[in-house]
């Protein structure tokens, strides 16, 4: 581990020094900002999510809420950064040629990286858009037919995304007239439960049959421990590699993360849970979206996901492509529909270009069996 954080500190080093000869390199900022000035702030802004991260460890919250907020968004906007300053070296072979007009096109890297930040910025403040889907799932009961299912994913609710915005996403979700709330993990951002008052907060999350919850990733860097009693004392049904059936016909599976076992127990825990599921039509709430063909064997209706974000920050979702193809939106996979939420929150920066967060309204409808008859459940 300290290895892994020494070579992390070196390579975040190294693209800080880059991003700040290129930005030496433009005549008006080396005009205007001496190096003995830009260079000590980059290390200071650079430094100050890490540091925040050991002051948090240490109990030293006041700090390290203030150097989290100021990191986080510098993450963002250094990330925008690199990317236009890499981009025109790419387009000038980093000198090689239209090496007269570099100060120029650095210039407009820059403004770039700027108005794509501020693009960024107010987005992200934007209420998250409702994407509506119907679903038809084998097995489910004519008495369930057109339920409501509303689904959000990494809120990551804590120091940047606090109690007005939770409530705000609470009426939201009223308005959506859920029988079901699904909330597919990442729920809180780090460990933020000792941000007083969140329970009568999280006690505003409702639906007609239910808030059902599983865990994210974050969940577990926070420990988990503390984070699922809130939950549980906010009324939530917490789903820890476990089936449940809210609704007569209508079965709900959770598993927790894959982060909080790795991949090859996952995929055992997750083929149990499936096996040992009640009959009825399923639906899968699993954080990360994987192991889908295995959902899908399993006769599964419908997964659901969040974790990628779509890369919230674009041109990171060529990245986080590379790593889940199935990174947003709905997908068919066997005889399964897979929908991965692009997230309902930010995670870091308070940022997102060029797509809002999102909050998913699904329509669950029986299929008709020969004759044009909805199966009836029977007693």
């Amino acid at each position: 581990m300290l290895l892994s954080l020494i070579l992390f500190c070196l390579l975040w080093a190294g693209l800080h020094f880059y991003v700040v000869s290129r930005l030496l390199s433009i005549p008006f900022i080396a005009h205007h900002v001496p190096a003995r000035l830009l260079i000590p702030v980059m290390i200071l802004l650079g430094a100050s999510y890490i540091v925040s991260r050991v002051l948090e460890h240490y109990s030293i919250d006041g700090l390290s809420h203030v150097l989290e907020i100021v990191g986080a968004y510098w993450v963002g906007a250094f990330f925008l950064l690199f990317s236009t300053f890499l981009f025109f070296d790419l387009c000038t072979g980093f000198g090689l040629w239209l090496r007269p007009q570099l100060p120029v096109l650095r210039a407009v890297a820059f403004l770039l990286a700027l108005l794509m930040t501020i693009a960024a910025l107010v987005q992200a403040r934007r209420s998250p858009v409702v994407t509506e889907y119907e679903v038809a799932l084998d097995g489910l009961p004519r008495e369930a037919d057109g339920k409501v299912l509303v689904v959000a994913s990494d809120m990551h609710l804590g120091a940047l995304l606090g109690h007005g915005w939770a409530s705000e996403r609470a009426a939201q979700f009223e308005s959506l007239c859920p029988d079901l709330l699904l909330l597919v993990g990442d729920i809180f951002e780090g460990d933020e439960t000792t941000y007083p008052d969140w329970l009568p907060v999280l006690q505003q999350f409702r639906a007609t049959h239910g808030v059902y919850v599983v865990t994210g990733n974050h969940e577990f860097y926070s420990g988990g421990a503390k984070i699922i009693d809130l939950f549980r004392r906010s009324g939530f049904h917490v789903l820890r590699d476990e089936s449940i059936e809210p609704i007569p016909g209508l079965v709900l599976a959770g598993v927790d993360d894959v982060a909080f076992r790795g991949r090859a127990a996952h995929a055992a825990i997750l083929e149990k849970v499936l096996r040992q599921r009640p009959a009825g039509a399923g639906v899968l709430l699993s954080h990360t979206p994987m192991e889908i063909p295995r959902a899908a064997s399993a006769g599964i209706g419908l997964m659901l996901s969040g974790h990628t974000h779509e890369g919230q920050i674009w041109p990171f979702t060529y990245l986080v492509k590379l790593a889940f193809p199935i990174m947003s939106g709905r997908y068919r996979v066997q005889e399964m529909t897979a929908i991965v939420c692009r997230g309902t929150g930010t995670w870091g920066p308070r940022m997102r270009l060029f797509k809002r967060s999102e909050l998913l309204r699904i329509t669950v409808r029986a299929k008709e069996e020969p004759g044009g008859l909805l199966p009836t459940r029977l007693a």
